[in-house]
C-alpha cells in the first residue's frame, strides 16, 4: 500500500468524533503511528500555563483510558490488514503522549570513522550507547532535513505509482 492509501485506510476506520482535525499518520516497515489532536479543557481565566499543561495531559490520559477497546480492535484489523502494528498518541494543547510505540532493533555495519562518531557521542555524555547514539544521529538527519525526506517519500511513492501502472511480469 502506498502512503496515501495507509492514511485513507486509518483515516477510514476511525471514529469521526476522536479528533479536532485528521490525525498525524507517520508508519515505517514495522509500525503506523496515529496522533490526533483532542479538544482542549475549557478553564476559567484564572488558570495559568502550569494548569492548562495539567488539563490538557488529564484529557490525554483519560482519552486513552476510553478509547482502550476501540484502539486495540483497530490495530488487530491493522496487524491483519497493513501487516503492521499500531502506535497511538494524542495532542491536546501543547501537550503530546505517545503510547504502546515500538523500538525495533536495526542492524548496521559501521566503519572505524562511523564507529568513532558514536563512541564521541557516548563519551561526551550525549547517549549511554553505540545504538542510543546511533538513534540520536537518525533523529538529528530527521529534524533537519525533513523537507528532502520529504522529496525522497513523495518520489518513493511515484516509483510504486508508476511501477503498478507498468505491464504484468
Amino acid at each position: 500500500m502506498t502512503e496515501k492509501e495507509v492514511r485513507a485506510w486509518i483515516t477510514g476506520r476511525l471514529p469521526d468524533d476522536w479528533f479536532t482535525e485528521p490525525p498525524e499518520v507517520r508508519f515505517d516497515r514495522d509500525e503506523i503511528q496515529v496522533i490526533g489532536r483532542l479538544p482542549q479543557p475549557e478553564l476559567g481565566e484564572e488558570a495559568d500555563a502550569e494548569d492548562r499543561a495539567l488539563a490538557d495531559r488529564s484529557r490525554i490520559e483519560a482519552w486513552r483510558e476510553e478509547t482502550r477497546k476501540s484502539r486495540i480492535r483497530i490495530a488487530r484489523q491493522a496487524e491483519q490488514t497493513l501487516e503492521r502494528t499500531i502506535s497511538w498518541g494524542a495532542r491536546c494543547g501543547e501537550e503530546q503522549a505517545m503510547f504502546t510505540t515500538l523500538s525495533v532493533p536495526v542492524m548496521t555495519r559501521l566503519r572505524l570513522r562511523e564507529r568513532r562518531v558514536l563512541d564521541t557521542l557516548i563519551a561526551a555524555g550525549v547517549a549511554r550507547s553505540r545504538s542510543e547514539a546511533l538513534a540520536w544521529c537518525v533523529r538529528l538527519v530527521g529534524d533537519n532535513q525533513e523537507e528532502w525526506l520529504a522529496d525522497l517519500r513523495e518520489a518513493i511513492d511515484r516509483v510504486h505509482q508508476v511501477r503498478q501502472q507498468g505491464p504484468d511480469t
